[in-house]
C-alpha cells in the first residue's frame, strides 16, 4: 500500500520510507487572501501520529483529509479546539470504515455471500468511503474494494456451473434428507418429529433418481433413520403411559386426604397442608386423559368447601370485630371531647375509665384497627402535653428567673428616667434624646417580661 503524504511539522518519517511532498491546498484567509493550512499543533498520542499525514485540523476547527496526490477534502468541524482529539475521532471513523472492508473482503473470499448480494454490498461501501468523514487511506480501501469485482465473477461461474449440474444437486438434495432424518432418530422431539420425516419422505420422492448403487445407499440410510425413531417413539409412549397410570395412583391418594379435610376448622393447620396437598399434586406429573379431570374435580371440590367454610368463619368474626369497632368509636367521641383540657384532673379521671372501657371493647377489623388507634393516642397525648404545661406554669424557678427579670428592667427604667429629667432640666437635648431610647427600648422588654411572668401560676 503507497505511504500517506507527509505535511511541515510532522514526526520524522519512518526510515527507509520515502517522504512525498504533499501540494499545500490554499484557503480563503480573514482577509479575503489565501494562506497555507496551519498544521502546528500538539503531538498526537500513540497510533494517531501516523494518521496525521493524512489529515490535519485548521485553526478554525475545520477537519482536512489528504489524498494521495496531495490534495485535500473537508470532512467536518471540530469546535472543541484540540487537534489531537479532532484527528483522533475522524481516524476511527477510518478505523471502522477499514473493518467493514477487512470483514467484506473475508466474507467474500470464504463464499459467505451470494455473488449479486456481494456485489451489492461493495457498492455500498464503496459509496461510503468515497464520501467518508474521515481520515485515512481512503484511495487504499477502493483498491481492495475494487479487487473484490473478479473474485465476485469467477464465484458466479462456479454457482452457474453447479445450478447446471441437476444429477449432483439431487445428490446433495437426498443426502440433506438422510442427515436430518438421522439426527430426528436421536432425537425426543416426539410431537413434531413424525410429521417431519413424513415431510421428508414427501421431498425424497419429490427428487429426481441418481445412479442406482448411489440412490440405495442413501435409501438404506434414510429407512434406518426411521425405523430407529419410530422404535424409539414407540417406546418413549409405553413409558409416559406406566407413567400416567403412577400419577393416577397418587392423585387418588392426595384427592382422598383432600376430601378427608373439607370440614376441618383448624383453619391454620388445614390450608397449610392443603398447599401441600397441591405442590404435591403438581409434582406427580399428568393422569391419563380421561382420569385426569375428574380426580382434579374431586380434589378441588374438596379444597372449595373447606375455604368456603374459612370465610364464612372469618365473616362471623368480621361482623363481631366490626361491632366491637362502633363501641370504641362511641368510646372515642367521649375522649376526643375532652380535648382540649381545661381541668387537667378531671379529664385524667375521666380518661382512666375510658381506658377502661376501650380495652374491654375487643379487637377490630384490621383495615379500621391503625385510624382508631392513632386517635386514642391522639387524645392521651394532648393529656400528656396538658400536665407537661401545668408543670412549667407551676415551676417556681421558673417563675422566681421571669419575677427577677421584671424587677431588674423595672429599676433600670426608674434610673433611665431619673436620668431623662436630669438632661432635660440642664437643657442637654443630646442625652435626653439617648435616654428617651432607652427607655423604649426597656419599655418594650418589661412588657414581655411581664407576659412571660403572667403564664406562671402563683
Amino acid at each position: 500500500m503507497a505511504q500517506p503524504p507527509d505535511r511541515p511539522g510532522s514526526q520524522a518519517p519512518t526510515p527507509g520510507v520515502p517522504r512525498p511532498v504533499p501540494r499545500p491546498v490554499p484557503r480563503p484567509g480573514p482577509a479575503g487572501g489565501s494562506k497555507p493550512p496551519d498544521t502546528s499543533g500538539p503531538a498526537a498520542p500513540p497510533g494517531v501520529a501516523d494518521a496525521r499525514a493524512w489529515g490535519r485540523v485548521d485553526t478554525d476547527g475545520t477537519v482536512y483529509v489528504r489524498a494521495r496526490d496531495g490534495s485535500e477534502r473537508e470532512v467536518g468541524q471540530w469546535p472543541a479546539g484540540d487537534s489531537t482529539e479532532a484527528l483522533t475521532l475522524y481516524v476511527r471513523r477510518f478505523e471502522g470504515l477499514a473493518v467493514e472492508v477487512d470483514l467484506l473482503e473475508r466474507r467474500i473470499r470464504q463464499g459467505a455471500l451470494a455473488p449479486d448480494e456481494a456485489r451489492t454490498t461493495v457498492a455500498q461501501v464503496h459509496d461510503s468511503v468515497v464520501g467518508a468523514q474521515a481520515v485515512g487511506d481512503l484511495e487504499g480501501l477502493l483498491e481492495r474494494l475494487d479487487a473484490l469485482g473478479p473474485v465476485l465473477d469467477e464465484q458466479r461461474a462456479v454457482r452457474r456451473a453447479a445450478r447446471q449440474d441437476k444429477q449432483a444437486r439431487a445428490r446433495e438434495a437426498k443426502e440433506a434428507i438422510v442427515v436430518e432424518a438421522e439426527q430426528l432418530a436421536g432425537s425426543d422431539n416426539w410431537r413434531a418429529g413424525a410429521d417431519r420425516l413424513s415431510a421428508l419422505m414427501d421431498s425424497w420422492k419429490a427428487q429426481p433418481r441418481i445412479d442406482k448403487a448411489g440412490d440405495e445407499v442413501l435409501w438404506r440410510r434414510f429407512s434406518s433413520a426411521r425405523s430407529a425413531y419410530n422404535r424409539r417413539r414407540k417406546q418413549h409412549f409405553a413409558e409416559q403411559h406406566e407413567q400416567r397410570d403412577e400419577s393416577r395412583t397418587v392423585k387418588d391418594k392426595l384427592a382422598a386426604e383432600a376430601e378427608s379435610l373439607a370440614e376441618s376448622t383448624e383453619w391454620g393447620a388445614t390450608a397449610g397442608r392443603f398447599r401441600d396437598l397441591m405442590r404435591q399434586w403438581k409434582a406427580a406429573g399428568p393422569a391419563p386423559r380421561r382420569e385426569e379431570e375428574a380426580l382434579w374435580q374431586r380434589f378441588r371440590a374438596a379444597q372449595d368447601t373447606f375455604f368456603a367454610a374459612r370465610e364464612a368463619d372469618s365473616a362471623k368474626t368480621d361482623a363481631q370485630f366490626s361491632a366491637n369497632a362502633e363501641a370504641k368509636r362511641a368510646v372515642l367521641a367521649e375522649a376526643e371531647a375532652l380535648v382540649p383540657v381545661t381541668d387537667l384532673s378531671a379529664a385524667r379521671s375521666a380518661f382512666r375509665g375510658l381506658a377502661e372501657r376501650w380495652e374491654a371493647a375487643g379487637k377490630v377489623p384490621r383495615n379500621q384497627m391503625a385510624e382508631l388507634e392513632a386517635r386514642m393516642r391522639a387524645v392521651e397525648q394532648a393529656l400528656r402535653e396538658a400536665d407537661e404545661e401545668r408543670w412549667r406554669r407551676s415551676n417556681p424557678e421558673a417563675r422566681a428567673r421571669a419575677e427577677a427579670t421584671v424587677a431588674q428592667l423595672e429599676s433600670t427604667l426608674a434610673d433611665l428616667r431619673a436620668v431623662a429629667a436630669k438632661a432635660e432640666a440642664a437643657g442637654d437635648e443630646r442625652r435626653l434624646a439617648e435616654a428617651q431610647a432607652s427607655i423604649e427600648a426597656r419599655e418594650s422588654w418589661l412588657e414581655q417580661a411581664k407576659r412571660v411572668r403572667a403564664d406562671y401560676t402563683p
